[in-house]
């Protein structure tokens, strides 16, 4: 499937092309980093309504915490791309 110029998607293999950022695997990150506009910076792009809600969506499906009582944990990284 080819993808825009510049759209954004979850590259949970961290083998695609293009910009990419790393991003830990837990929700709270996630929500973190699309609130603060981390992602767009990382990437140096700018979400669409469309891209900002679809990764609060792909966010949502990801678990609280990874590891239970850890505020610092990181665990497995997925990988979030912008096709160029």
């Amino acid at each position: 499937m080819r993808t825009p110029e510049g759209a954004v998607l979850v590259d949970e293999t961290g083998k695609r092309n293009g910009r990419g950022a790393y991003m830990c695997r837990q929700r709270k990150c996630w929500e973190t980093a699309l609130a603060r506009g981390q992602l767009e910076r990382a990437l140096k792009v700018k979400f669409t309504p469309e891209t900002q809600t679809r990764l609060q969506e792909y966010a949502a499906t990801l678990p609280q915490l990874l590891v239970a009582d850890s505020e610092d944990s990181t665990g497995d990284c997925g990988d979030l791309r912008r096709a160029e």
